[in-house]
């Protein structure tokens, strides 16, 4: 595959939409307002990363050897699964202990950040 990440990117943006509308819709009847609050933050973060992502599948394009981008893109990805998913799996089945799984999620987020500033900042140093 070309780009995993545009890929990648592609399907957690159309995901997202998806469990957005669901949870705007089929959820909101169901779940308290605080667990709704929690499924809109997953939602809010796999959207604005899902963004992020596809973003660093283009960056790829022009640095393609980028080991930083690669892992970048990686940690990503984690963040949406770890972080959105288990929020979306907390609002709507109370799972409590996946609490300790989010702040793993956010800490990918965290992390794959760092890594597209350091990226950036190599490039602007070599320009």
């Amino acid at each position: 595959m070309r780009s995993v990440f545009l890929f990648l990117s592609a399907v957690c943006g159309v995901v997202g939409v998806a469990v957005g509308a669901f949870g705007a819709h089929g959820l909101k009847a169901i779940l308290s307002p605080e667990m709704l609050a929690v499924y809109k933050t997953g939602v809010d973060y796999q959207m604005w990363h899902a963004l992020a992502l596809g973003l660093i599948a283009v960056f790829r394009q022009q640095a393609t050897e980028s080991e930083l981008l690669k892992w970048a893109g990686w940690l990503m990805f984690s963040g949406i699964v770890l972080f959105s998913g288990s929020l979306y799996l907390l609002a709507v089945f109370n799972m409590k202990w996946l609490g300790m799984i989010t702040p793993l999620g956010g800490l990918s987020f965290i992390l794959a950040w760092l890594l597209v500033a350091v990226f950036a900042f190599q490039s602007t140093k070599q320009n």
